[in-house]
């Protein structure tokens, strides 16, 4: 087995969030962006509790393109403070070698 990277974020919109999985993969930053349902949030803000429709998108990328694709979602992201997770994840070498080449050239 081998390993990717996956980042996961949070949109406000679903256009927000098509644009950066576009944005990211059309980069070379990511080599796939699902797009998730809308969902509810639940948070504290600025002292409330708040309530928030949002979109997940989940990033795959290779673990050494990982910090750049991070730093470009949170310079992109139309939030204050905008929750971008990553962990690694164990796939197939296949896998792993498709998302490394699709990850390798900056485009």
């Amino acid at each position: 087995m081998s390993e990717i990277a996956l980042v996961y974020v949070l949109y406000g919109t679903r256009p927000a969030a098509e644009a950066a999985a576009r944005t990211m993969v059309n980069r070379r930053l990511a080599a796939c962006a699902n797009v998730f349902a809308q969902g509810e949030s639940l948070y504290h803000w600025n002292g409330a509790l708040e309530a928030a429709s949002e979109v997940a998108v989940l990033f795959k990328t290779a673990p050494a393109r990982r910090d750049a694709l991070t730093a470009a979602l949170e310079r992109d992201h139309a939030y204050d403070l905008p929750a971008i997770l990553s962990w690694t994840a164990t796939t197939t070498p296949d896998y792993a070698a498709w998302v490394a080449r699709e990850t390798a050239g900056q485009a």
